[in-house]
């Protein structure tokens, strides 16, 4: 298997986090199933194989280039053979500056980069495919999020927001929807509209997903955490809450989920 990251240009990683890719080939009748988890970031993802089916829910993969919201919860993929994905992630606040309509309408969904930019989706996926190493994909979409950027930036709301997911970045998830509303100088009814239209999830759920990628990063960093020393660290309220909403994230229980995965965030 051969993966592969890249960082973006000074001037998207205000808007881009990541680039990443990853080519594998599984022997003939081999299958691989891998569980995807939220992270609270949006990505626009681009296989160049056949794509994963999913596995248990209702969810499908629509098309091979597609953009995918905020997840709320875990879902399955399997796929056999060859796999060739190249995917770039959007900063939590970065994914408004480039798609004009509200962001939650793609909470817990994916949607084909065609339906949204039409014949520009379909260039950018032929221009894509038309080479096969990492670095010269990765100059592609540097070169069209840039053009894009300067077609589209509206620094005032995006500061805003920015803002807010600095302040939450920073204290760890621990922040309230009042304390985030009055970082953004809105009234709380002001801000969860924008906060759903801008970042493509609702406050309080957004706040769920960075308190689950909290206690991936607090474990990763100290294996030895018992799950109550946990809960208190990352702001349950008690070990029940912290329970329930973990397994409504991932699947199972904090306690099953670490004995049998390495701790890993994606979001800290």
């Amino acid at each position: 298997m051969a993966v592969h990251f890249a960082n973006p240009s000074p001037l998207l990683l205000p808007f881009i986090k990541r680039y990443w890719a990853i080519e594998n080939t599984l022997e003939c009748g081999q299958t691989c199933v891998q569980r995807i988890l939220p992270t609270g970031f949006c990505e626009l993802m681009l296989y160049f194989s056949p794509r994963p089916q999913t596995v248990g829910c209702n969810r499908t993969l629509t098309d091979n280039v597609a953009l995918y919201g905020h997840l709320g919860e875990y879902y399955d993929i399997e796929y056999q053979g060859d796999l060739e994905v190249f995917s770039i992630v959007f900063q939590p606040q970065g994914l408004m500056q480039f798609f004009r309509f509200p962001l939650n309408e793609i909470f817990n969904i994916n949607v084909p980069l065609q339906h949204l930019i039409g014949q520009v989706g379909r260039e950018l996926e032929e221009q894509m495919g038309s080479v096969t190493n990492f670095e010269a994909r990765v100059g592609i979409a540097e070169n069209y999020f840039i053009a894009s950027l300067q077609r589209q930036y509206e620094e005032y709301e995006f500061r805003r927001l920015h803002h807010v997911i600095e302040t939450l970045v920073q204290r760890r998830g621990e922040v309230s929807v009042d304390e985030m509303a009055s970082a953004a100088c809105l009234s709380r009814r002001q801000f969860e509209r924008v906060f759903a239209e801008r970042i493509g999830a609702s406050p309080k759920q957004y706040l769920k997903t960075v308190r689950f990628q909290r206690t991936l990063y607090e474990k990763q960093r100290n294996n030895s955490l018992s799950m109550t020393e946990l809960a208190i660290d990352c702001g349950y309220y008690d070990q029940a809450h912290f329970i329930a909403d973990f397994k409504s994230i991932c699947g199972q229980t904090p306690l099953k989920f670490f004995q049998e995965n390495e701790a890993c965030s994606d979001f800290f």
